[in-house]
């Protein structure tokens, strides 16, 4: 089994809103394949499957098989990962600017207000 998954694979797993509908099931509990092949009617249980394959695949999914049953369980671990990466490396920074150049704009105001308050009881 893979220690680390290649964040692609992540991304494309969550790109696809049938996946994503899976995933919003799983957050609410397990659930078998049959029970989550009912909530899709446009779906056949290969379509069901050909997506859960590739949630496991992207460490999203994980089977736990009890005799003929497979339970399907939520790993969101690998979200959090991609996207405290992408915080990280995009919003981050952006971000801290943005909150900087707020903090600048306000400030403006704030002196120009001093200095004419500072005229005006002169």
């Amino acid at each position: 089994m893979k220690t680390t998954i290649d964040p692609d694979i992540i991304w494309r797993a969550l790109a696809e809103p049938t996946r994503r509908q899976i995933l919003d099931l799983l957050a609410k509990g397990p659930h078998t394949t049959g029970q989550l092949v009912e909530q899709f009617d446009q779906l056949c249980r290969t379509g069901v499957m050909k997506h859960l394959d590739l949630l496991v695949e992207a460490g999203l999914v994980i089977v736990e098989r009890s005799g003929r049953t497979r339970w399907n369980h939520l790993n969101s671990v690998p979200i959090e990962q991609v996207c405290q990466r992408w915080i990280e490396g995009h919003v981050k920074r952006r971000a801290s600017s943005l909150l900087r150049l707020k903090s600048i704009v306000e400030d403006v105001p704030r002196k120009s207000e001093r200095q004419s308050r500072s005229k005006h009881d002169n």
